[in-house]
């Protein structure tokens, strides 16, 4: 997923500078933008959650936050 999709990332480190594609030097050097907004939606998923009654609830807030983050990038694209 290129920066533009992930939204790049998160705490640019200074000096890394960016790729003629968009994707970044070293992107394993911290988190996308797109993983922290969903790691921000993640904790309303799991406030919102009064129990956890099976195993497939992780499956399914991961996906709810990352739902909620691919929004949140699109709407910041406009």
């Amino acid at each position: 997923m290129s920066a533009n999709e992930n939204g790049g990332p998160a705490f640019p480190v200074p000096g890394l500078s960016n790729l003629p594609n968009g994707d970044f030097i070293y992107p394993e050097a911290g988190m996308t933008l797109r993983d922290y907004f969903a790691a921000k939606a993640m904790q309303v998923c799991l406030a919102q959650c009064p129990e956890f009654p099976d195993e497939t609830w992780r499956t399914g807030a991961a996906m709810d936050a990352y739902a909620m983050a691919d929004a949140m990038l699109k709407e910041r694209a406009k």
